[in-house]
């Protein structure tokens, strides 16, 4: 049996739900390929009394069908009953069968529970009137529900205003995997695979089991990134328009949106995004970007002591960013297009930015290697008002005990060394800062590089800590 990666709060929180004195319900979303599937059935050892997925794209009454044929498999009398006509006998059947079973603790799992969802369905007011009417006043039963379409999940179940308000029980969003997740899915493959490596495929597929599970041991990362996103039948090579359709509807415009915020590394306003995407300035567009950030696309943040009015918008998945940089528009007969771009300048400033979307990603690990995981603090980005002689810094850290960290990311081959001219560039920010900022906290410059520094009187004179990347791998 393959060995399985992580979730251990997960999988801990799970196991103590088993013993509940009451009736459960469980909602588990996240990410499209983030593993919440395989998280339910590792956590229940696949002992489910009732286990349905929902399917794409299809009508009502070929989802009908669907959870008729799954009920068939559990349970022989269903053979002879007719395929249900609405949701509410489907469920209904459920209970008769149900009513049925032994088993101590009857565990109900249904996945990809927003396809069943198709307009103009009765779906959710059937779902909700099996759970008030009927298992809520019990104590053995155990429903699972899982989802994709994050936003679904938590605005029409988690959120829901109608009879399911404050219904579910336990909710679960699983995350994609963090630098040492990976590297311990990766080393079952390659036992050997160092964090540069892991690195390297971190930043074109981030966190997602489903997509590392396609690397080969005996390939380097280069090797690797080549057949899975640039070779004709390469896993990842047409993964970027199934993402989006199978997450939600009208996708096109949320396809719009994620390429508009991509043309800017730092993100985009959403008045910017409006003009450059010609959506309108309604409610339909808030819900476009609001549901791309529940699903983990794209993240909504404040620069440092900014309104929120000024929030930006930025990219944050890194297959989309990879995909729209790189493999859109590349010609699937070249074999060797990423190993071909190594070192262009377009390589190398998305190798800038992607490694700082890592660390971002990693917070926690860096406050730990600056020993301040027991401060208070508050993250943030920041850019400069000014047009001209401007700054930005990537990761503002601004701590309870009147520091402030100012961290700089820089993705390398070797150590990275200061030249006169960027410690220049390092000395404005810092001053550019304290200026706008008007803070009298101390700050101190903090370098995070692939490789580490190369030791010079820049370095030793500038900066307050030097991390490598290899603190983004602890705990």
């Amino acid at each position: 049996m393959q060995r399985f990666i992580g979730r251990e709060k997960e999988l801990k929180r799970l196991e103590e739900i088993k013993g509940s004195y009451k009736s459960e319900f469980i909602a588990v979303y996240g990410r499209r390929r983030v593993g919440k599937t395989m998280l339910v059935k590792q956590a229940f050892k696949n002992e489910f009394v009732f286990h349905v997925t929902a399917i794409a794209n299809v009508t009502k009454q070929q989802q009908l069908l669907n959870f008729a044929a799954a009920l068939r498999k559990y349970d022989p009398a269903a053979a002879q009953k007719p395929v249900p006509v609405n949701w509410f006998f489907a469920f209904q059947q459920l209970i008769e069968y149900l009513e049925q079973s032994s088993a101590e603790k009857k565990v109900i799992f249904l996945d990809e529970l927003p396809w069943f969802d198709n307009q103009k369905s009765d779906f959710i007011q059937s779902l909700e009137h099996f759970w008030n009417s009927w298992a809520d006043a019990r104590q053995d039963i155990i429903l699972v529900v899982c989802g994709s379409a994050a936003s679904w999940m938590i605005n029409s179940l988690i959120n829901n205003r109608g009879g399911l308000h404050n219904r579910v029980t336990e909710r679960i969003q699983v995350e994609p995997f963090n630098l040492k997740e990976t590297e311990e899915l990766l080393r079952l493959k390659n036992p050997s695979i160092d964090h540069y490596q892991v690195l390297q495929l971190y930043m074109v597929m981030g966190g997602i089991p489903f997509y590392l599970e396609a690397v080969r041991g005996d390939q380097s990362a280069i090797q690797n990134i080549d057949r899975i996103c640039f070779s004709k039948d390469g896993l990842l090579r047409t993964e970027f328009e199934n993402l989006y359709r199978a997450l939600f509807r009208n996708s096109d415009l949320h396809v719009t949106a994620v390429r508009a915020i991509a043309s800017k590394s730092k993100g985009l306003t959403r008045s910017e995004i409006l003009e450059q995407t010609r959506l309108p300035d309604s409610g339909a567009t808030t819900k476009v970007l609001d549901e791309l950030e529940k699903s983990g696309f794209i993240r909504r943040y404040s620069p440092f002591k900014r309104q929120k009015r000024e929030s930006l918008y930025q990219l944050v998945d890194f297959y989309s960013l990879f995909y729209l940089k790189f493999m859109e528009n590349s010609d699937p007969i070249d074999e060797n297009t990423w190993i071909n771009m190594i070192d262009n300048p377009a390589q190398r400033a998305w190798s800038g930015y992607a490694f700082e979307q890592v660390c971002l990603y990693h917070i926690r690990q860096i406050k730990t290697a600056l020993g301040i995981s027991g401060i208070l603090t508050q993250t943030s980005g920041w850019r400069s008002k000014q047009k001209k002689d401007g700054a930005q810094i990537d990761l503002v850290i601004d701590r309870r005990d009147h520091v402030i960290n100012l961290c700089e990311m820089k993705f390398s081959i070797a150590p990275f060394t200061i030249t006169k001219a960027y410690a220049g560039q390092l000395m404005h920010k810092v001053e550019v800062f304290r200026e706008e900022t008007k803070t009298n906290k101390a700050l101190h410059l903090i370098m995070i590089t692939t490789m580490g520094l190369a030791r010079n009187n820049w370095s030793d004179t500038l900066v307050r800590n030097d991390l490598t990347m290899d603190v983004l791998f602890k705990d």
